[in-house]
């Protein structure tokens, strides 16, 4: 039986953190595995060739088992989902009467790049919201999507759920889709990966980009980005040295080589072979392997449902459970209660959540229990 992985982490008892969906906490294990690594870095005397690539090897080789990726080679380290987005701009051929499709609301950082593209091409960008009614919406929502796609679609560049509110959108049905037009699927895996089971191979994306300091439980400033066949000839965005041909070789680092490293490792950022920052990630997603996924997500789908259905009886507006992840979701208040009294409430009750749009973002994982649930209801209780 999966239990509460509390103890595993340093989190002050008198707190709830419900907010994994703005920032994890560090796994005790992680943050030992940082301290010695600036350690290390104190005598670069210590620092061999060989770290420069055996610990980026094994973080390959770790999100590809948690992803169901069949081919390590195919995922890169990237500093931020802006910068892996970045790669996919600068190969993606678009015109004008073509179009990108996007979810209402997304996180900037996949909204950004396809308006600066659009604004470059003349393409547009077609942004599909949400119906304004709570009866069916994460349902009708996934249907605007899907037949919003046509032969005139580029990419659909969306979540696996929403940032704001935890909708869970259909990706298999969507890669459906766009296989019929020859688009693309660009997915933002950051508000999912980690807590939501994700298989590459079933849903087969183009590109999935996602930042490692939310639930890959990881440090700020990395991620990791599987880039897919489409992608295998591209230019990145950056030339360096590392992900050429041959750069093991450090003594023939002057014999400038025309190709890339295999796969999509062309890619990578440069100083890639971060020395305290790859095996905090590496540590977090051994973790990670190990609890699995989908177990995770149960734990916070069991975890949750007792004060979702206490919270939607007192007349609070949830996404329904089919349509929304167990891990992320969103409180969306009745008329009659201010938000800013419900923040100065949760706040005074040391209750840490979000606010993203008109929602409530509440984010728990594998630390949080059945009281820091009971909590939060009890605090939401005073304002019916």
């Amino acid at each position: 039986m999966f239990t509460s992985k509390r103890n595993k982490f340093t989190l002050p008892p008198a707190i709830v953190y419900l907010n994994c969906a703005y920032m994890s906490p560090l796994l005790k294990s992680v943050e030992k595995v940082g301290i010695r690594a600036i350690r290390k870095k104190r005598n670069p005397a210590m620092i061999t060739v060989d770290d420069f690539f055996t610990d980026t090897e094994l973080l390959r080789a770790a999100y590809a088992q948690l992803i169901n990726a069949p081919e390590p080679r195919r995922i890169v380290i990237i500093p931020s989902v802006s910068y892996g987005m970045a790669n996919v701009v600068k190969n993606l051929p678009i015109k004008r009467g073509e179009h990108i499709i996007v979810a209402s609301e997304q996180f900037p950082s996949n909204y950004y790049p396809w308006k600066s593209l659009c604004d470059d091409t003349g393409a547009e960008i077609t942004v599909v919201s949400p119906p304004d009614g709570f009866v069916n919406r994460g349902k009708q929502w996934n249907e605007r999507i899907l037949e919003t796609i046509n032969n005139k679609t580029k990419a659909v560049a969306i979540g696996h759920v929403h940032w704001a509110d935890g909708t869970r959108f259909d990706l298999e049905a969507i890669r459906k889709r766009t296989r019929e037009v020859g688009a693309l699927l660009i997915i933002d895996g950051t508000q999912s990966v980690g807590a939501l089971p994700f298989d590459v191979q079933t849903i087969q994306p183009d590109a999935l980009i996602c930042a490692g300091y939310k639930w890959l439980l990881g440090p700020y400033s990395i991620g990791l980005a599987y880039y897919g066949e489409f992608f295998d000839n591209g230019k990145p965005v950056e030339e360096n040295w590392i992900n050429r041909s041959a750069s093991e070789d450090f003594a023939g680092l002057v014999n400038y080589k025309d190709t890339y490293q295999p796969g999509s490792l062309r890619y990578e950022v440069g100083e890639h072979s971060n020395f305290i920052l790859v095996p905090m990630l590496l540590k977090a997603i051994q973790q990670l392997n190990n609890w699995k996924p989908d177990r995770i997500q149960e734990y916070c789908s069991q975890l949750s449902a007792p004060a979702i259905d206490s919270l939607k009886h007192l007349g609070y507006r949830i996404e329904d459970a089919n349509w929304r992840g167990g891990h992320l979701f969103g409180i969306r208040l009745p008329d009659t209660v201010a938000m800013e009294k419900v923040k100065q409430a949760l706040l005074k009750n040391k209750v840490f959540v979000s606010y993203r749009g008109n929602a409530i973002r509440v984010a728990p994982n594998v630390y949080n229990t059945d009281n820091d649930l009971r909590k939060l209801v009890r605090v939401l209780t005073k304002f019916r």
